[in-house]
Order: C-alpha cells, then sequence, then structure tokens
C-alpha cells in the first residue's frame, strides 16, 4: 500500500490529484465484538483504542484544502503502534 500510495501520487501530480493513504490502528468498532481487547491496548502506546471518528477526522483532513501540498503520504491512526 505504501508504494501504491507513492507511485500514484506521483502520476496525478501533475493532474492536481492528490494521492495519500490512511492506516488505522486497532479501532472501537461495533464488529469487534465480545473479543477481549486487553492485548490490542497492551500494545497502544496510548492505552487504548481509537475511535471512528478520530480515523473520520483524518481523513476529512487530508481531503481538505488545509493539506493541499501533502501528496504520497500514509497517515498512521494508529495511538502510537507504528512508533514502537
Amino acid at each position: 500500500m505504501r508504494t501504491l500510495t507513492k507511485n500514484v501520487a506521483v502520476e496525478w501530480a501533475p493532474l492536481g490529484v492528490r494521492v495519500n493513504s490512511v492506516h488505522p490502528g486497532f479501532i472501537e468498532t461495533p464488529l469487534m465484538g465480545d473479543i477481549d481487547r486487553t492485548p490490542l491496548i497492551d500494545v497502544t502506546p496510548l492505552g487504548r483504542l481509537g475511535r471512528s471518528d478520530e480515523v473520520a477526522a483524518a481523513i476529512v483532513f487530508l481531503a481538505s484544502d488545509e493539506s493541499s501540498f501533502i501528496i504520497g503520504s500514509e497517515l498512521y491512526v494508529d495511538g502510537g503502534c507504528i512508533a514502537r
């Protein structure tokens, strides 16, 4: 996904299309059901699961004019998991 994001971003940039990718961590959703969340929380530096609105906010930012000079980037919305 990382390489695809960068390659497509470079290819489409001259046409004014911005391409980035969002990589969520462990996000609390109804699909998680009754699983034990403790192991997921333990490996997340922020010490909690993410919320879907936090991922949505990152996507809204990337879609906004505020990110007009950002292309080919991966935005990790993962509570610090990738930093480990």
